[in-house]
């Protein structure tokens, strides 16, 4: 057995990916699916789609890799966090579509909870902020509004996951209900400090526990797959959500190392060690990875529009293609054009957490086209990840010893952006190390399960193989650089207020 199957279910396409025992990709396969938009903010997946994809792509991976099931030690799993899906505990048949973790719709929810002022109850114990980015709302408006749906749930009929569950779920047959502690962390029901369910969260929300799945470390026993999926049944091995999956898979073992991720979104990470640090600038304090019943914590940013801008440069506006037009295009903007544009599709994520501002473009002229518009979106993603850094910096200093490292490890689709690492490396004033393997969400999950398998070295080795393929180093003149945060300060505040 000298290969571990990784699957990265994300926001707009799954993945799967063959490693082998040297952690070196032999295969892979990826496959897109629809998005939903049913309403102003709502964002859906249809749950089948979800499933049948990631078949497909495991499939389709373990046929070009030609390694068969008797050759696949384990399977680990990372996925989109904060999706929503309910379904009948028996029939495994959903009640209605994944609400995504973009979806907005409980906004008004989240804003009656905060004014009868239970947000002090719930960052207590989650170390989250009451939002509708995370599970437990989406949750409620399902029982809510479905019809039927409390009631089933409150029979026991009805059970929650979020997509690495409904994975499990389906790879298993409906054998296997069961959560890793970081996917557990982000549905706002999860006490950290305690490593177990909030009953007074779920009460005040009228959530049944026993909708709930069990709660395991990153890398545990998960149960074995069906045998018909691959010609023998297989044990999932590993998960994690897929932002801790690329903290594990970038080596991020220390306190203070820190990593952004750029997929649909962009989420940038700080390891606290076993200090949860409490966030006084609306960061998030959550699980980075839980090993041997000891979660280590972190600090996390989240930004809500990061890879998905250049998406609508592709298919909102029409002015390129392909998303690796963008940086051609950047590169010949005027760059006495002072365009800036603020992604708010979708709300502004940390550290603003406004739910109901959208996306404004500032300093528009005539001549304004395709590259000034390319060259503000990718900048846009800098200047987001500038924000998030200023807020856990200043966190860092007030709740430990220790002070973040100097450099920022990335990875992810936009990170092979060459314009827009130089960029982001400016904006924040450090270098930016980007690695030889950007795909490091993979490579996580596949490490938990590789390791746990004992096919993968441990926490030093791994973390001893990390190599870079570049530093961007910061060029831009410090003058400058806070002359143009500080525009983009103006630009975000005009779009909060209007």
């Amino acid at each position: 057995m000298r290969h571990i199957l990784a699957i990265d279910q994300g926001t707009t396409s799954s993945r799967a990916i063959l490693f082998d025992e040297q952690m070196r990709v032999t295969a892979s396969a990826q496959e897109e699916f629809p998005q939903y938009f049913p309403s102003s903010g709502w964002v859906e997946h249809d749950p089948s789609d979800l499933w049948s994809t990631t078949a497909a792509t495991c499939r389709a991976a373990v046929e070009k890799g030609r390694a068969g099931g008797a050759e696949i030690a384990a399977i680990g799993i990372t996925n989109q966090r904060e999706t929503t899906l309910v379904w009948d505990r028996t029939t495994g048949q959903p009640v209605y579509n994944a609400i995504v973790w973009q979806d907005r719709r409980t906004a008004e929810m989240c804003r009656r909870l905060r004014d009868e002022a239970f947000e002090d109850t719930v960052t207590d114990r989650t170390g989250l902020l009451l939002d509708p980015y995370f599970s437990a709302t989406k949750i409620k408006w399902i029982l809510d509004n479905v019809e039927g749906a409390r009631a089933r749930a409150e029979a026991g009929d009805l059970i929650f996951g979020t997509v690495d569950s409904w994975l499990v779920w389906n790879l298993t047959g409906g054998r296997v209900h069961a959560t890793d502690a970081t996917n557990a962390a982000r549905t706002m029901l999860y006490d950290i400090h305690k490593g177990r369910w909030s009953t007074t969260i779920c009460a005040r929300l009228g959530i049944p526990a026993s909708m709930l799945p069990e709660v395991h470390d990153c890398a545990a026993d998960f149960g074995d797959t069906r045998p018909d999926l691959f010609g023998r049944p297989i044990p999932i091995l590993g998960i994690a959500g897929d932002q801790q999956a690329a903290a594990v898979g970038q080596a991020c073992f220390q306190p203070g190392m820190l990593k952004s991720t750029y997929g649909t979104g962009c989420f940038a990470l700080i390891n606290t060690g076993d200090v949860a640090v409490r966030s006084r600038h609306r960061l998030l304090t959550t699980i980075a990875y839980q090993l041997e019943g000891r979660p280590t914590y972190a600090l996390e940013g989240s930004i809500f529009i990061a890879g998905a801008v250049v998406q609508w440069l592709r298919d909102g506006l029409k002015v390129i293609r392909h998303a690796e037009e963008t940086q051609g295009l950047a590169e010949t903007a005027d760059p006495d054009q002072k365009l800036i544009l603020v992604p708010a599709f979708t709300g502004l994520g940390a550290p603003y957490w406004n739910a109901e501002c959208r996306g404004a473009v500032f300093g528009l002229t005539r001549a304004s086209g395709p590259a000034e518009f390319a060259r503000a979106a990718l900048e846009s993603v800098g200047f987001q990840t500038r924000d998030l850094l200023d807020a856990m910096r200043a966190d860092m200093a007030q709740g430990m010893s220790e002070t973040p490292v100097a450099s920022l490890r990335v990875d992810g689709g936009m990170s092979r952006s060459d314009f827009a690492m130089q960029f982001l490396s400016d904006i924040i004033g450090a270098p930016v190390d980007r690695p030889k393997v950007v795909e490091t969400t993979a490579m996580g999950a596949a490490w938990l399960a590789g390791a746990r398998a004992g096919l993968y070295p441990d926490q030093a080795a791994f973390a001893a193989d990390w190599a870079l393929d570049r530093r961007f180093e910061a060029a831009m003149p410090a003058e400058r650089r806070e002359a143009r945060h500080a525009a983009w300060l103006r630009a975000v505040t005009a779009t909060l207020s209007a």
